[in-house]
């Protein structure tokens, strides 16, 4: 069955992942979720699949969540970013925002605060 959406969720904590997984899951869209553990991978998924946006977390090894969006400014790859840092100061927020992230979430998450922001960039309806 086609996929309306395609996700990459990069966090080096697989719960979280899943747990992201989970929480998107119950939006009323067919999504497939990629998944990611260092920014490298999350680099490699993001050349590899049309992927229509990204949870990137801000701490992961090799490259930061704020690595990833930069490069793939470099690259010029339109995809949408949403960092999620459990530290997210507002020093880090706007230097996110400047670099090209679409939000900046603090861990704990907020579940419906990411879901309406998830539903604003891929258009979905809230139903």
């Amino acid at each position: 069955m086609p996929v309306d959406h395609r996700i990459l969720i990069a966090d080096d904590d697989r719960d979280f992942r899943l747990g992201l997984a989970e929480l998107l899951g119950v939006l009323p869209r067919r999504l497939e979720f990629v998944e990611a553990e260092t920014g490298l991978e999350a680099l490699e998924c993001l050349r590899r699949h049309a992927i229509d946006l990204a949870l990137l977390d801000h701490h992961m090894p090799v490259h930061t969540g704020l690595d990833v969006i930069r490069a793939l400014r470099r690259e010029t790859r339109a995809v949408p970013c949403l960092l999620i840092s459990g530290d997210a100061t507002d020093a880090v927020r706007e230097f996110a925002l400047h670099e090209g992230a679409v939000a900046v979430f603090n861990k704990p998450l907020r579940p419906e605060l990411l879901r309406a922001e998830v539903r604003r960039v891929l258009r979905i309806d809230a139903a």
